[in-house]
């Protein structure tokens, strides 16, 4: 089954650009899921399984690395966005 996810990254600090552009070099590492990043959020395709653990692992990754974000996340199972 393909799924899409919407992400937007909300970091928790004055400096907000550097974590949220970290996060998007995170997710670009998984090479089995196309990609596509707009102003306001990155929106990734793929095998539902593959999908979501890249989106977890990315964020588990991104909070090691940037500390504290809100993340707001629409899973669309079954729906082919990009």
């Amino acid at each position: 089954m393909i799924v899409t996810i919407d992400i937007s990254m909300y970091p928790n600090r004055e400096e907000f650009v550097e974590p949220i552009k970290g996060f998007i070099e995170i997710i670009n590492t998984f090479p089995e899921i196309k990609i596509k990043t707009f102003p306001t959020s990155t929106v990734i395709q793929g095998e539902y399984a593959y999908t979501m653990k890249a989106a977890q692992d990315a964020i588990s990754e991104a909070h090691v690395k940037y500390d504290k974000a809100i993340y707001v996340m629409k899973i669309i199972p079954d729906y082919e966005a990009l």
